[in-house]
């Protein structure tokens, strides 16, 4: 097992920031790309599979405070909907008749109604100077823009016929359309960088010194209580120059967090950091595995999905066009609590 690691998420991002800088290359058939096939998952999200409380390690023995009996059905239970009722991720839901926002790639085809696209994983393909194919996007993912003027958008320019650029859109929300009321330059993703180490340091700060993070007790130790813990995440709270500690974060979903403790610092040795999180391993993959059932479905417009936040251990991140109530009806069995929606379309006042 490859413990998730802080350098690992720092390159995901600086790529992701340097991708959106950059013009959106001309795209292959997106609609044969994202049908029939799993939605992408998130590389380091851990997948550990047993889930007994007890390891047998170098002859010594070493049961963790017991945890629920059954610990997933703890976590993420479906909540009923009764009004008034707020949940996680209400505040994003979108009704018709409501105002809204999207902000990224415009295209216009000729006689079409101009339509937003959602940010869809692209494969890069060189192609040569006029045999790139025309932009396009999958009606599951694409929201009309009605009225909207073209020539407000400053960075436009036509491959075969079909306009593209980028625009911030405002307006009123007819269910996968826009009423368009302003345009304006695209928003800026802010960077909010990587989660800081959730341990304070020791008396004298984090020495440097190796782990054995990797040795074979350890990794039973991990595996044996996938039911209960989440990680390890590797962190680099000094930074990552030469001789600079390293500390492997533990997160326990379920349980006491001194007694996990404890119990772990039989068999490991190195800078540790045990916190509290949301989802344990098994929690995770469970989300990811339902995710991955429920998503085929072309109506919830869901373009990326995966099993917990990789740092922390928090809710799962899933990219959508839009949270609707119908939408929310379908995630409700995996789990309000236990995501993070991120859509495309949001309300604003």
């Amino acid at each position: 097992m490859k413990p998730t690691d802080e350098i690992d998420d720092l390159l995901t991002r600086a790529g992701a920031g340097w991708r959106a800088e950059q013009e959106a290359p001309p795209e292959p058939d997106l609609e044969y790309m994202l049908t029939g096939g799993r939605k992408p998952r998130r590389r380091w999200v851990p997948a550990l599979a047993a889930a007994s409380v007890a390891v047998i390690a170098a002859g010594v023995l070493t049961v963790l405070p017991s945890p629920p009996k059954n610990p997933t059905a703890a976590v993420g239970s479906p909540q009923p909907f009764a009004q008034g009722n707020h949940q996680p991720n209400d505040e994003l839901l979108v009704k018709p008749g409501d105002k809204v926002q999207v902000s990224g790639r415009i295209i216009a085809a000729p006689g079409k109604t101009p339509v937003f696209c959602a940010p869809l994983p692209q494969t890069l393909i060189g192609y040569l100077p006029g045999k790139e194919p025309a932009p396009s996007c999958p009606d599951e993912f694409a929201v009309k823009l009605n009225g909207l003027d073209l020539d407000q958008i400053s960075d436009l320019k036509t491959i075969k016929d079909v306009r593209t650029g980028s625009a911030s859109v405002t307006g009123i929300w007819r269910d996968r359309t826009i009423d368009v009321q302003q345009v304006s330059k695209p928003i800026t993703p802010v960077d909010t960088g990587l989660p800081k180490l959730p341990c304070a340091a020791p008396a004298g700060g984090w020495p440097s010194k190796p782990s054995n993070i990797y040795s074979a007790p350890v990794k039973a130790f991990l595996e044996a209580n996938a039911g209960q813990l989440y990680g390890p995440v590797t962190f680099y709270p000094n930074g990552t120059s030469r001789n600079a500690p390293v500390v492997m974060m533990l997160g326990v979903a379920h349980g006491d967090v001194a007694g996990v403790r404890a119990a772990f610092e039989k068999v490991y040795r190195g800078n540790l950091c045990v916190t509290q999180v949301l989802m344990s391993n098994a929690d995770s993959e469970r989300v990811r595995t339902q995710l991955e059932t429920i998503l085929g479905h072309d109506y919830l417009g869901v373009y990326m999905s995966g099993g917990a936040d990789g740092m922390t251990g928090g809710a799962a991140p899933i990219s959508l066009l839009v949270y609707t109530e119908r939408v929310k009806e379908a995630l409700a069995p995996v789990g309000l609590d236990l995501l993070n929606v991120q859509p495309q379309v949001r309300p604003v006042s």
